[in-house]
């Protein structure tokens, strides 16, 4: 848990599928509500996978509006907010972009939506009889958790991400993505590069003391 980090940089090499079903089955050990086990995995590499980059970086350049499926919510404001832009400073800082780089935090950008040019995507979903369902995110929430670990045990790195999923026409397209399934987030899996310098980057969490509320215990 310690150990582990976000990686936004990953060498080229290919990830055996095997491997890849070995860490799916692991991450399907999480908890899920009544053990409904609402989630599926799509799992693209090579050229879908870059036919998802493509249409999805051009269509985004383009300025076409992002097509989520999942609920996006109100952006984030006051103290989530300024996590948010916590993190984006220390990863500007390990990449050298300067706050007045528009060219270097655009191509930042680009690079979400390319998937981090990651060998691999993993592509959460889970079933459209459920969607509505409070359950069902938090069930899929923990199985992507669990995914990221068992990848990290592994000794491939991960990000979770929406920006691989911005545009779902693409992503359903060459994911070959059912009818039956809602998309809900997306995984950047591969080997990490450890030359590359965001790679480092521990994000700085709240403490214990803020985010927990002990009850009923004598001290």
């Amino acid at each position: 848990m310690f150990g582990r980090r976000s990686i936004r940089g990953y060498k080229p090499d290919p990830v055996p599928r095997a491997l890849i079903e070995e860490i799916i089955g692991l991450a399907m050990r999480a908890p899920s509500s009544m053990n409904t086990q609402p989630w599926n995995f799509y799992v693209v590499t090579g050229e879908p996978l870059e036919r998802i980059r493509r249409g999805n970086t051009e269509r985004m350049a383009g300025g076409v509006p992002q097509s989520r499926e999942f609920r996006t919510g109100q952006p984030f404001a006051g103290v989530h907010r300024e996590r948010q832009v916590g993190v984006a400073k220390q990863l500007f800082a390990a990449m050298g972009i300067a706050r007045d780089d528009q060219a270097m935090r655009q191509e930042w950008v680009m690079r979400g939506f390319r998937q981090f040019d990651a060998p691999v995507c993993i592509i959460v979903t889970y079933d459209r009889v459920l969607d509505g369902s409070d359950d069902t995110p938090f069930d899929c929430g923990a199985v992507t958790t669990a995914l990221v670990l068992a990848a990290w045990s592994r000794g491939l790195g991960c990000v979770i991400n929406s920006q691989g999923i911005m545009q779902s026409p693409v992503v359903r397209e060459h994911a070959g993505i059912a009818d039956d399934q809602v998309i809900m987030k997306s995984v950047a899996l591969g080997w990490p590069d450890e030359t590359f310098p965001a790679n480092a980057v521990v994000s700085e969490r709240k403490s214990v003391a803020e985010a927990a509320v002990f009850v009923g215990f004598n001290a």
